[in-house]
């Protein structure tokens, strides 16, 4: 459960950034869109790779 404490005197609007900034830490929407539908574990490793070997190239172009 996420708890927000609202300091007297707070716009609503702010406590409302807050709580969808905790929300979206959780990874909830996240994780509901991955369970969504099924993804092979072979589909799932390449991607994994893909993901790896840009951030790699990222990274040493930065160098």
């Amino acid at each position: 459960m996420i708890i927000i404490p609202i300091k007297e005197g707070e716009h609503i609007d702010r406590a409302l950034k807050k709580f969808k900034r905790k929300f979206e830490k959780t990874g909830v929407i996240k994780e509901l869109r991955n369970r969504k539908q099924f993804s092979k574990p072979s589909v799932v490793n390449r991607e994994q790779k893909l993901k790896a070997i840009y951030v790699q190239k990222l990274r040493q172009q930065e160098l």
